[in-house]
């Protein structure tokens, strides 16, 4: 059951060139936000440079907020676990690990992963893909489990596995229950994806869902009403699937504020409920 009265929690992204994560959360909360996904960025949080009493100031500042971290999410176009180089992978898994430790230590529940990148102009074999992928879940699954976070997989236009259905059955051929799924309703739209079906097939493993806007010509995250994403339809969809947790918007925006704002009042007067 979600706690918030407000019906839409945040990602940072729009924040990571002007605040740090305390102050982009205190920022937030001063307008009424309580729950968040925090991306990884330096000089906004970053494992490397965020000591063990930061990460307790951080924790403890949420705590005594009364926010909620959901989830942490790193920009995946910097890193490929399905690299066909062994030194990329072993530098992306190293900064995977270093973000589920971050996870554990902040008590954030989830840690958005991308499945990788596939060269556009030779693509290695699927099967040559998909092993580097479970490569890397066999380390990340259970290093996830042992610091109390989870795997979210999410479809991402770039990735060797783009689209709901093909990430859906690659996870099912894996077969591991703790592996969860963060669908980006922008990122589906993008290539031509009916969210419907989509979610649908996910739904099994859905954890989150994230909000934003995109055009078809050009990649985006924009603010609601800045592209061609179709929202009125995505409350029953997501009560029909069952989905209980907030929508997390995404929204990447010079006026980050202001797209915000925008964005939760475009979905309001397209029928999304106010919360209770």
């Amino acid at each position: 059951m979600v706690r918030n009265p407000f019906p839409f929690a945040i990602n940072t992204y729009g924040y990571t060139a002007s605040h740090g994560a305390p102050d982009c959360l205190r920022h937030l909360a001063g307008q009424g936000y309580t729950d968040f996904e925090l991306m990884m960025y330096p000089g906004h949080l970053w494992p490397a440079t965020t000591d063990a009493a930061e990460r307790r100031a951080l924790r403890h500042l949420v705590e005594r907020e009364g926010l909620r971290i959901m989830s942490l999410n790193m920009p995946n176009i910097d890193i490929n676990i399905a690299a066909a180089a062994e030194e990329m992978r072993r530098h992306s898994l190293g900064l995977l690990h270093a973000i589920l430790e971050l996870a554990g230590d902040l008590e954030v529940p989830g840690v958005v992963i991308g499945p990788g990148k596939a060269n556009p102009l030779m693509p290695a074999p699927k099967e040559q893909l998909l092993g580097n992928f479970f490569r890397a879940l066999d380390e990340l699954a259970p290093h996830a489990d042992r610091v109390g976070t989870q795997l979210y997989v999410e479809n991402m236009p770039f990735a060797f596995l783009p689209d709901a259905e093909s990430l859906a059955a690659a996870l099912d051929r894996y077969a591991d229950p703790r592996i969860a799924v963060v669908y980006d309703v922008a990122n589906a739209v993008f290539i031509g994806e009916d969210p419907d079906p989509g979610l649908r097939s996910v739904q099994g493993r859905l954890k989150l869902v994230h909000l934003s806007d995109t055009p078809r010509e050009v990649y985006r995250h924009s603010a609601v009403g800045e592209g061609v994403v179709r929202f009125a339809t995505l409350p029953s969809l997501l009560e029909a699937i069952g989905y209980a947790d907030l929508p997390m918007l995404e929204i990447i925006a010079d006026d980050a504020d202001r797209a915000i704002a925008d964005s939760v009042e475009r979905l309001f007067a397209q029928g999304w409920p106010r919360g209770s």
